[in-house]
């Protein structure tokens, strides 16, 4: 229970990553607080958690409002009394290519993507700077390091990292600590609707031999969440089975 008495606010916690994020911290002794647009989804995910003995609730929201984020954030501590931890899991993509992506295309990735990541951390470390305790990690991608057909998507993703590393040099005096992770080609419902041919091509390229599983980012949110990970502040952690390697 290495979580035991904390409370965690997850972004984008309704399906998959974050879902998964969710549970795994509940069954480690956290209280959990999962905002997502996707009220339904975000719901089950609680009710999950809490029939198995953990506590959760939920609100519907929209991160890239900043009013929204912050009032998720007040949310949380109205229900649990503190904030610890904040996953900034919430993402979306509009993939197309550069010159075909018309403006809003841009404008929706960059909002929800890099500006609901600074919305949700700024208002959680608020709270945390009060408490001088707090774990931020946020998911980057490697994305980052360039992708086709995904120009917004590789320039948040990359943002995500510029603005990791600024914020851990901004608050480590108030005992926060702000990381990121950049997951690979991890099974979730968005990859699951690729066709096999594409999806075989994809495991080939890693190098472990097998597509990621939500679990696996979930238990390295974990680490970066715990007594273990105290020392560690504004690196960005490769989660791939050395997919980019040579690559970035």
């Amino acid at each position: 229970m290495v979580l035991k008495d904390q409370v965690a606010l997850v972004t984008g916690g309704g399906q998959g990553i974050g879902a998964e994020t969710a549970r795994l911290f509940a069954e480690n002794g956290a209280a959990v607080f999962i905002a997502d647009w996707d009220d339904a989804a975000a719901r089950k995910t609680a009710d999950a958690i809490v029939k198995s003995g953990g506590k959760a609730d939920v609100m519907k929201v929209d991160v890239s409002k900043q009013a929204e984020a912050e009032a998720a954030v007040a949310a949380a501590v109205k229900a649990f009394g503190r904030l610890d931890i904040l996953i900034n899991n919430a993402g979306i993509t509009r993939d197309t290519s550069a010159l075909k992506m018309e403006p809003h295309q841009w404008d929706q990735v960059i909002a929800v993507n890099l500006s609901g990541v600074f919305y949700c951390a700024r208002a959680a470390a608020a709270q945390m700077k009060e408490q001088q305790y707090g774990r931020i990690a946020t998911a980057s991608s490697i994305s980052a390091f360039g992708n086709f057909g995904q120009a917004n998507y590789s320039a948040t993703k990359a943002g995500v990292v510029g603005l990791t590393r600024t914020l851990a040099l901004e608050w480590a005096r108030y005992g926060i600590t702000v990381n990121a992770i950049m997951p690979g080609f991890i099974e979730t419902a968005m990859t699951d609707a690729m066709p096999e041919e594409a999806k075989n091509a994809t495991k080939a390229r890693i190098p472990v031999g097998r597509i990621g599983q939500p679990i696996d980012i979930a238990r390295t949110y974990l680490f970066l969440c715990s007594p273990a990970s105290s020392f560690i502040t504004g690196r960005v952690f490769v989660i791939d089975g050395g997919m980019s390697l040579g690559g970035g």
